[in-house]
């Protein structure tokens, strides 16, 4: 029995591990998409919907989206198993019942990004799928019908920007070495770093970018304005030199999406 438990845990793990992998995927095809609208090409939105039906087109489509589903579904189902379990760091200042609430509400978070994720492959593997920038412009029009609507709105954007902000200083600090049991060796190990580096700090800027547009529409009261990951890239584009602006954060998230492939080797789970 003993040994029928580790091979399922052994398997849940490499699945998990390939969810990293997927997400690796899917941020280059957003860098790629990205890019596109820096040089003002391209038809497919620059964002989770327009990286999946990318990859719905493609002639193997159907069977990659199934495993995207199930990759996501066995990373998120052991983050909640993480937050439940509740196996917080054994160093740093600070009470111990604070660090475990902590890092059970981290886990927690990833949790549901993760299983976000795979219910969006799993429309999309079905034939289906819809606009992440509609999804964002309905939900913000809840939103705001509910009672402090626009407080409401307001409060995601800021929540948004220091999300943002958090990948700005992890990636520049660092900090995402914590989430490695180890580095490759030599050259590999510094590019690794370096994909780290500016993958978390220019997908932190896009990020920021995303929460400022909640904040705008809150301000206007327009849903809208939110927008998502897409517009944020248009709305960057549009600025004094845009193109070049857009086309540095494309690179960076392709650079994380480099970085989620060695997390999916190297990484702790």
């Amino acid at each position: 029995m003993s040994g029928n438990t580790t091979h399922a845990e052994h398997g849940w793990e490499l699945a998990a591990r390939a969810g990293y992998a997927v997400s690796g995927v899917l941020h280059v095809l957003i860098g790629v998409l990205a890019l596109q609208v820096a040089v003002g090409s391209g038809s497919q939105q620059a964002d989770q919907s327009g990286a999946l039906g990318t990859v719905a087109s493609t002639p193997f489509g159907g069977a990659a989206l199934w495993f995207f589903v199930v990759a996501f579904a066995a990373l998120g189902a052991w983050e909640v198993a993480k937050a439940v379990r509740g196996a917080p760091p054994t160093s740093g200042g600070g009470a111990q019942g604070s660090r475990t609430n902590g890092w059970r509400a981290k886990a927690a978070g990833r949790a549901l990004v993760y299983l976000a994720l795979a219910a969006a492959s799993f429309a999309f593997a079905r034939g289906g799928g819809t606009s992440s920038e509609q999804q964002t412009a309905d939900l913000t029009s809840r939103l705001m019908s509910a009672p402090g609507g626009r407080i409401l709105v307001a409060a995601v954007g800021l929540a948004v920007v220091g999300v943002g902000a958090y990948h700005v200083v992890k990636g520049w600090k660092k900090k995402f070495l914590a989430d490695l049991h180890r580095l490759p060796s030599g050259t590999a190990g510094r590019v690794v770093e370096r994909l780290g580096v500016w993958g978390y700090v220019l997908k932190g800027v896009a990020l920021g970018v995303v929460g400022v547009l909640f904040v705008v529409a809150a301000a206007k009261a327009d849903p809208q304005a939110a927008g998502g990951l897409d517009q944020a890239l248009h709305t960057l584009r549009d600025q004094p030199g845009g193109p070049f602006l857009l086309g540095v954060v494309a690179l960076g998230l392709v650079a994380y999406g480099g970085y989620a492939f060695a997390r999916a080797r190297y990484g702790r789970l």
